[in-house]
């Protein structure tokens, strides 16, 4: 059986990816914004917070600090922080496999085949209503 873990939050997610490389706070809110395609936007209270956890839970680390222009730090994930990205991946990757499957009745890696993406558009434009997700 699988380990068990928590879901991670979409903003320590985002984080941890834009940690591959050392980055700063701004970085990180820019870097959140291109890969979501500005459907998110981290608040700095949400982004330092954030970083708080992380460093507490030693997923991030310090990389340097520029004590000449406004104390702006950047940060880098760490080993342990990689390990519960990956897992967290594998968790996402584990949600769709199960949602496809009991919505179109795909099943292991079809999803990503043409087989699976024709199955899906067939049956998204025999829908005939539109479907509204609120978060």
């Amino acid at each position: 059986m699988a380990e068990k873990q928590m879901a991670m939050t979409e903003a320590f997610y985002y984080i941890l990816l834009s940690l591959k490389a050392p980055n700063h706070g701004y970085g990180i809110i820019r870097n959140t914004i291109e890969l979501t395609e500005g459907r998110l936007e981290l608040g700095a209270g949400t982004l330092y917070g954030a970083i708080n956890t992380l460093l507490d839970r030693g997923w991030i680390r310090l990389y340097s600090e520029d004590k000449q222009s406004r104390k702006k730090k950047q940060y880098i994930i760490t080993e342990t922080g990689m390990l519960a990205l990956e897992q967290e991946i594998c968790h996402l990757e584990e949600l769709l496999q199960n949602g496809r499957h009991v919505l179109y009745g795909e099943r292991d890696n079809q999803e990503g085949t043409d087989a699976g993406r024709g199955k899906r558009k067939e049956k998204e434009e025999a829908a005939d209503e539109e479907v509204q997700v609120v978060f």
